[in-house]
């Protein structure tokens, strides 16, 4: 008798733990909908599309991007914060939604209907992990698997041209500034995903990969691999503006610093790069990255 008593308390207080992240999940959905950054249901139930929604408002407020109601984001938003993190990692349905736009969002964003990102997102709050000791800051990204560490020149930002042909990206109303944003954002938050190296989906074929030219898909994975198992823990957050400039034969350059805190056991890493992507346009209309690059400009300890 007491042994099911008890588990009635456990089945009991699992459930109330059940509803409370529940609620904490709709009140979120609705403060984001009332915001112009959620369209679906309020449900309370954490989808692909709630997850996209929460992405989207975390790189226009300078909050870590995660695509989970974190502590922080959850403070941002005037709600109470989940017992636990409950919601799974993202998942290629999250960062593929964010990547595709959602062209009613924009629509109001770009109409004014949603406060523009705020100016002093650069100034992005601290990460709730533990402060990092005096280690040597490190890049989010490693360049080329061939070069060591101690080898590595600190690249350029001038990506060269691929090896094949371009095609002319779409009118500006289809990839402006803010749909770029999302689709930074995607291609970090796929970084993220539970599937080591999803972020490959979007290189092109051939690209300039951090300074050396004509790299395969097969060597960008095994850099991905390898950054992943050194540093498992990741934090990134846009900190700052996008500068786009459109390139000849109709690519185009977006330059956006990325703030970083990575983890691994005891070694800790952090600072901040200005990280610049060269998009080319699919035969299907989407955007492939052809060149990517960074550069360092400031560290913390």
């Amino acid at each position: 008798m007491r042994r099911f008593l008890f588990f009635l308390v456990v089945l009991t207080l699992s459930g109330l733990s059940s509803m409370r992240a529940d609620e904490n999940v709709k009140a979120a959905q609705g403060r984001l909908k009332e915001s112009g950054f959620y369209f679906g249901n309020v449900s309370g139930v954490y989808d692909d599309a709630t997850a996209a929604a929460v992405t989207r408002y975390q790189i226009r407020h300078g909050l870590a991007i995660s695509g989970k109601l974190d502590a922080a984001t959850a403070q941002a938003l005037g709600v109470a914060a989940s017992a636990g993190e409950t919601e799974a990692l993202p998942t290629s349905g999250t960062w593929r939604r964010l990547r595709n736009g959602d062209m009613q969002f924009l629509q109001k964003l770009n109409a004014g209907a949603i406060p523009p990102p705020r100016a002093s997102v650069a100034s992005s709050p601290q990460s709730t992990s533990a402060p990092p000791t005096h280690q040597p800051a490190m890049e989010p990204h490693a360049p080329p698997p061939r070069l060591t560490e101690e080898e590595t020149p600190s690249p350029g930002l001038t990506p060269q041209s691929p090896a094949e042909p371009n095609r002319p990206l779409p009118a500006k109303a289809d990839y402006g500034t803010e749909r770029l944003r999302d689709y930074v954002g995607a291609f970090v938050l796929a970084g993220l995903d539970p599937k080591i190296g999803a972020e490959l989906e979007f290189f092109a074929d051939r690209v300039e990969y951090f300074g050396e030219s004509n790299v395969g898909r097969k060597t960008i994975q095994r850099d991905l691999l390898r950054y992943d198992r050194k540093w498992p823990e990741r934090h990134f957050w846009l900190a700052g503006e996008l500068k786009v400039e459109p390139q000849s034969g109709g690519q185009l350059s977006v330059a956006f610093p990325l703030r970083y805190e990575l983890r691994s056991g005891s070694k800790h890493g952090s600072g901040q790069v200005m990280k610049r992507l060269t998009l080319q346009k699919t035969a299907d209309g989407d955007l492939q990255i052809v060149a990517v690059n960074e550069k360092k400009t400031g560290r913390r300890q």
